[in-house]
């Protein structure tokens, strides 16, 4: 097996990469923006260009310039307020971007996404389609939540996650996650706290050792940053989570430095590149699943092993309300979840058909009836 500095070596390889820059990594002490920092980020970013490098940029930051440009010195709790800095802030914050790399003769475009917009299959094609036309014409697409109509995101959400779901969307080779500490750091044998410069896999032990909730301006932690880079790993994109605040910090990644900690893409199910399709991706991260079926062992052998698509008679129970064509869980007689995918039949048609052979259902439904109640291509297996 190769050892971390070797995996290390493979990301000069990386041709299109992501780079989540985090509000702690752009905002000074006292709230107000570092454009010394922000200039030295493009400067790094510039260098990746020059090298060949496909670049988006995932960048907080709006609400955190919007504060400041309110006189707001604390970030307030109240969605409204929220939102209404965000307004002020985007704008500001796209004007500094698109300043710093106009010196650099680098162009940027804004996208602004939502859950939702990745959640909606048409819409999730559209952002994937447009973030694509904007790096074949050699735009830098700078990507951030759109937090003044989000409404669960600026509670609940944060860009650590948006920034993996991107990389997921464009089939990035490389996510680099900024933030203002080295890496991920967790105790030695003495109890002291050391950087961790490689993760195979993010466990629950890991997790437990993550520590940090954000700031006042800010809303991922540490534990946010290892989530979503397990996420992205799966998927198939090695993932950096290293210090904005150390020049060059890009370049160094890229040469293979030992710098920041290193999560080695660990892809599920065939998700490496070429293996799972963009629809697939959709189906296991992006869409939320609308309810469940509960099937028998002959089923879950058939799913698991054989890998066929899942017929009406290995169903045993539905759970909730959902239509034709919604995404649901597939379960096993325990409760685990096996599977997620997309359903041919409604709850309602589902619980007369439970446990029906294919021929009775035709006789049921009449020929035009669909074989599977989940097709294996629109299927995957959990992790």
């Amino acid at each position: 097996m190769a050892s971390h500095l070797q995996i290390r070596k493979q990301l000069d390889a990386a041709r299109r990469v992501v780079v989540k820059i985090g509000s702690r990594t752009l905002v000074q002490r006292n709230g107000r923006p570092d454009t010394r920092r922000m200039a030295a980020l493009v400067a790094d970013i510039a260098e990746l260009r020059k090298a060949g490098r496909e670049v988006v940029v995932v960048s907080s930051g709006a609400i955190a310039a919007g504060l400041q440009a309110l006189g707001m010195t604390k970030k307030p709790a109240d969605l409204p307020s929220l939102q209404m800095a965000a307004a002020v802030g985007q704008s500001r914050l796209m004007a500094t971007y698109d300043n710093l790399f106009a010196r650099k003769k680098l162009r940027i475009g804004q996208v602004l996404l939502t859950h939702d917009d990745l959640e909606n299959r048409r819409r999730h094609l559209n952002a994937r389609n447009t973030m694509l036309k904007l790096l074949e014409y050699g735009v830098i697409p700078i990507v951030n939540e759109n937090d003044v109509v989000s409404a669960d995101e600026i509670k609940f959400g944060d860009n650590d996650l948006l920034a993996s779901r991107s990389a997921m969307l464009i089939g990035a080779d490389l996510l680099v996650l900024l933030t203002t500490v080295n890496g991920f750091h967790a105790p030695d044998a003495k109890g002291r706290r050391r950087r961790v410069p490689f993760l195979s896999e993010v466990t629950a032990d890991t997790l437990s050792h993550a520590k940090g909730k954000g700031s006042a301006l800010s809303t991922g932690g540490m534990s946010s940053k290892l989530t979503s880079a397990m996420e992205a790993a799966r998927m198939g994109t090695a993932v950096v989570i290293a210090n904005g605040r150390k020049d060059a910090i890009l370049q160094q990644i890229l040469a293979g430095k030992n710098v920041g900690t290193l999560i080695a893409p660990s892809p599920m199910n065939g998700a490496a590149k070429g293996g799972l399709n963009q629809r697939r991706r959709w189906v296991a991260l992006f869409h939320h699943a609308r309810g469940q079926v509960v099937i028998d062992e002959g089923a879950c052998v058939a799913l698991l092993q054989r890998g066929k698509s899942l017929l009406p008679v290995g169903v045993r129970d539905v759970i909730g309300e959902f239509s034709a064509g919604d995404l649901v869980e597939i379960h096993d007689p325990g409760g685990r979840c096996l599977a997620r995918g997309l359903s041919e039949y409604s709850s309602a048609e589902i619980r007369l058909l439970k446990g029906l052979k294919t021929e009775k259902i035709r006789e049921l439904l009449g020929n035009h009836a669909p074989d599977e109640l989940i097709h294996r291509d629109n299927l995957v297996i959990a992790p």
